[in-house]
């Protein structure tokens, strides 16, 4: 999905607390779990942000619920409710975000949208349609359906709205944990990784994890700004953007954010790790944050504290003959 062409404003810390005060009450506050994980250079403290556990299965409806809400004070939302194009995690986030303002929601999805996503589309009362092959097809069409609908059309990652939404997440781990921060965390279009950076303090650290083959954080930085890149992992469903975020690019200019990327053997590897260690079952984009560490492309700063966001875990997956899956709203992974 290509990011919006509107006027682009970075996202500061003021606009991710009027958006935490906007979904305050409604959506989960996600704990943390303080543990050790065995990397290549041995035991290293960790903490993880476990938002896999928010409504929906992963982070999104922070974005989308802040956005909805917004338009609403703005008097913006009418009956046509919400319309987006997504891949499956934006589009949760939008739907869950509509069941709460009460208002409707209508997604937009490529035909290669994985079915435990659609399926909890669906059970949360969206109304799915599937066009094209790649996630700009689905998005040029449901461009078109917001100007006959008049519906408020939400992007996957961005919009300022959906970016500050996100960073409320910062705001919490910078309530639980005291002193600088290293925070690691995936990469797609950048709506995570700008609203963290919005809320910022001094001393911390921001680190966008990324598979080698969808690594639009990385190329950007690499040639001083947003490029165009192809697609080739198994992280793409979910990390999926094929330009990083103008809202994101805007937001970190200057800023302590750096880059590291992993390959898909590496970030399988940490996703079955997660589950053998912790019987914790995350989407393969989110244990791409998991493997930065596990490899030791990200070491623990002595003044910092290390923390990896798991944001996502809307995925299915088969173990020993078994089938573990967890969608959205899950509570945990059951065995089916």
């Amino acid at each position: 999905m290509e990011p919006s062409t509107d006027r682009v404003f970075s996202v500061t810390l003021d606009d991710v607390v009027a958006a935490r005060e906007r979904i305050a009450g409604s959506l989960r506050r996600t704990p943390v779990l303080r543990t050790s994980i065995d990397t290549i250079d041995g035991p290293v403290d960790v903490v993880f942000k476990l938002e896999y556990l928010q409504a929906g299965g992963c982070f999104k409806p922070r974005g989308s619920l802040n956005a909805v809400r917004h338009a609403r004070d703005e008097e913006l939302l009418d009956d046509a409710g919400v319309l987006v194009a997504s891949g499956g995690n934006a589009a949760i986030g939008a739907a869950w975000a509509a069941r709460i303002a009460a208002t409707r929601c209508t997604v937009v999805v490529p035909e290669t949208a994985p079915q435990v996503k659609v399926d909890s589309l669906r059970a949360l009362g969206a109304e799915v349609h599937h066009v094209g092959d790649r996630y700009q097809h689905a998005a040029d069409a449901a461009a078109e359906m917001a100007k006959r609908s008049g519906a408020l059309l939400l992007h996957a990652y961005d919009q300022p709205d959906i970016v500050a939404g996100a960073g409320t997440i910062g705001l919490e781990l910078a309530d639980d944990i005291d002193g600088p921060l290293t925070t690691v965390v995936c990469v797609g279009g950048g709506g995570l990784l700008g609203g963290l950076t919005a809320v910022q303090r001094p001393g911390d650290r921001i680190v966008g994890a990324e598979p080698a083959g969808s690594s639009c954080l990385h190329q950007a930085l690499e040639a001083g700004h947003p490029v165009s890149v192809e697609l080739d992992s198994v992280a793409a469903d979910s990390l999926g953007a094929t330009r990083l975020g103008d809202v994101c690019w805007s937001t970190i200019a200057g800023r302590a954010v750096t880059s590291v990327v992993v390959s898909d053997p590496e970030l399988i590897a940490a996703r079955r790790h997660l589950w053998d260690a912790f019987r914790i079952l995350v989407e393969p984009g989110t244990a791409t944050a998991v493997a930065a560490v596990l490899t030791g492309a990200v070491r623990p700063e002595p003044d910092s504290t290390l923390c990896v966001v798991l944001c996502g875990a809307n995925t299915t997956w088969y173990v020993g003959g078994q089938r573990l899956v967890h969608p959205a709203g899950n509570r945990g992974a059951n065995l089916a």
